[in-house]
């Protein structure tokens, strides 16, 4: 039987919310005195951080909330809120007892974006009900709709992973200069993740290759140290040719290559043909 909460005059309740970063870190905040540990994930006392009211609705309307404090926890810097390491983190917030530490989650959703001013933040949060406007009907595309080694691709992730580790870094040119068995022209439109440092779990794509250099989509906060480790993921233009000849993959591609486009409307009729 569930529980049913506050239907006392006194309750030994508090707030817990927990941020799943898309780094793989996971953390637990509540507002209780005293941390609690619960779920498998330890919940830090933070009483100066607190969610705003959570409105729920019974449509397909997105439900909202807000959560606001100071920067007064080690885990929640101000250098890696600029670093973007908590957008589009994954958080779940509820009520737990801190007593017997029976817990039910109130709000599920995920950080649209953060914003800091003197020394506080907030954080704007989007609903899991937010998916649902999402558009599952695919278009078609002379292109393939299919992520690299991702659903419908079929190809091995793990076979186009590389390590690498970095010679240099080029922060006015958004650049690494990296050291890598596979050949650096293979990684255009491929992905970077950082595996150790200060920008440990952090990854952007590959928009250009110059030699050993990569230039990121993303810019880096700071460099990161010679010899520092690397992941590196192969890219794909997402055409059949590169399909058929590079992958040997063209019977799982998730296009239309040879469908007429728009300008076929546009022709006119020549006497000659």
């Amino acid at each position: 039987m569930s529980r049913l909460w506050f239907s006392e005059s006194l309750e030994t309740v508090a707030t817990f919310w927990r941020v799943a970063r898309s780094d793989g870190v996971t953390l637990g905040f509540t507002t209780h005195d005293g941390d609690l540990w619960f779920d498998g994930v330890l919940h830090r006392a933070v009483p100066g951080m607190m969610p705003s009211a959570i409105r729920r609705s019974a449509d397909l309307e997105p439900d909202s909330a807000e959560v606001e404090g100071a920067l007064s926890h080690e885990s929640i810097s101000s250098a890696d809120l600029a670093a973007g390491r908590f957008d589009g983190a994954r958080v779940a917030i509820g009520v737990v007892d801190w007593e017997s530490l029976e817990n039910h989650v109130l709000y599920r959703g995920a950080i649209g974006s953060v914003t800091e001013e003197a020394s506080k933040f907030t954080a704007q949060l989007f609903s899991r009900k937010a998916e649902l406007q999402h558009d599952p009907v695919p278009r078609t595309s002379p292109t393939c709709r299919a992520a690299f080694c991702g659903p419908g691709c079929t190809l091995s992730a793990v076979r186009y992973t590389h390590r690498a580790t970095v010679i240099s870094a080029q922060l006015n040119q958004n650049a690494l200069t990296v050291s890598s068995a596979t050949d650096p022209a293979l990684f255009l439109g491929g992905t970077l993740r950082v595996c150790d440092g200060a920008l440990a779990g952090q990854s952007a794509e590959i928009i250009s290759v110059s030699g050993s250099q990569l230039v990121l989509s993303s810019p880096l906060d700071e460099a990161p140290v010679a010899g520092t480790r690397l992941r590196l993921t192969e890219g794909c233009d997402r055409t059949i040719a590169t399909c058929a000849s590079r992958f040997a993959n063209a019977i799982n591609f998730q296009g239309e290559p040879y469908l007429p486009g728009n300008d076929m409307i546009a022709r006119y009729p020549s006497s000659s043909a």
